[in-house]
């Protein structure tokens, strides 16, 4: 709070000074054989206000400090912190309240994290368990494989893949949070990453007669390869939904000064100028989403957005509604590793 704020806040006991001053004044009118000489009631005034200016100073001068504790509580985030250094009973009152505050937060937050724990855990021991029967559910259709029609055992195997997917979602959602305990950073060969993720698609891809073609040499980047998969298949899942029959998805591959790019470019339907800004939105499925029979989560985006970000990796969308979308990965160099290299 600056000075000024502080003689806002006093104004009542300015107002009371005055009034003070002027009632002096008069009671020296009012005094019997006292002549009333102006002059001298201008140096009382004067001496009255040097006094309670000085005091004022003071007054603010020692309230401050206890307000910049105050401030420099919220600047370090002390709310895990008690409040002390309280000197006056109003001081006490106040920190005995905030430090009320402070307690029923931190009950608040650990029974919060407590019961994120506890969510957690579920989920990672809910896919876990859930793929057993999926797995189990992929070798019954492989051991009918020959006894049923090939479109219907090719649907079959697309939907399983589907569940599968999204189930790798829902366990890629519950690892955000502790990101940093799960990556290993190496040397990654992206055709390494890329190939294993073109072949498990390849049903979707003969499903719908799509063509694709990966397009460049192959690079060599720092970063954690199961990640960048996830968010690879994130970014071709939504090319093949999106992408019509018939239609061609290309994975360019590309080295510049500053870094190496990895893209999926699809010739799809395009993604409307005024959702593309929103697409890496958390729940966020535009107009693409809500229209087409394809339903779309709104996650895998947000996922790989976010995933991207912590691995220090750019992931950015281009795309012309009818001529299809781009979406880029750029990695860029490290100039110590570029050096050692």
């Amino acid at each position: 709070m600056n000075f000024f704020k502080y003689l806002k806040d006093q104004w009542l006991l300015i107002f009371a000074w005055v009034g003070f001053v002027f009632l002096t004044a008069f009671i020296m009118w009012l005094t019997p054989g006292f002549q009333m000489n102006w002059r001298n009631i201008g140096y009382l005034a004067l001496i009255e206000g040097v006094f309670f200016s000085l005091f004022l100073a003071y007054h603010y001068y020692y309230k401050r400090r206890w307000w910049q504790k105050l401030q420099v509580g919220e600047e370090e985030s002390s709310i895990q912190n008690y409040l002390t250094g309280a000197r006056t009973h109003e001081e006490q009152l106040q920190q005995d309240f905030i430090n009320q505050i402070i307690r029923e937060h931190q009950v608040h937050m650990q029974k919060i994290v407590a019961a994120q724990e506890d969510q957690k855990d579920y989920i990672d021991s809910w896919v876990h368990e859930i793929k057993v029967p999926l797995a189990a559910s992929q070798l019954l259709l492989h051991a009918v494989e020959f006894d049923i029609p090939d479109e219907k055992y090719m649907q079959l195997e697309n939907e399983l893949g589907k569940i599968d997917g999204y189930v790798e979602q829902v366990l890629y959602v519950a690892r955000l949070d502790n990101f940093s305990k799960d990556y290993l950073i190496e040397e990654t060969q992206l055709k390494k990453v890329i190939q294993p993720i073109m072949r498990s698609n390849a049903n979707y891809f003969i499903q719908k007669k799509l063509r694709y073609q990966v397009v460049g040499e192959d690079q060599r980047v720092l970063t954690d390869g199961k990640w960048i998969g996830f968010i690879f298949q994130q970014l071709l899942s939504n090319a093949i939904k999106y992408t019509p029959e018939n239609g061609e998805i290309l994975i360019l591959l590309d080295q510049s000064a500053k870094g190496v790019t990895l893209a999926v470019k699809d010739n799809g339907i395009g993604i409307p100028k005024e959702d593309l800004r929103r697409i890496f939105d958390k729940g966020f499925t535009g107009q693409n989403g809500r229209f087409s029979e394809m339903h779309a989560t709104g996650l895998g985006l947000y996922l790989a957005q976010n995933l991207a970000q912590q691995l220090g990796v750019t992931l950015t969308a281009e795309s012309t509604v009818g001529v299809g979308t781009t979406m880029t990965l750029f990695f860029p160099y490290v100039s110590y590793y570029q050096e050692q290299r």
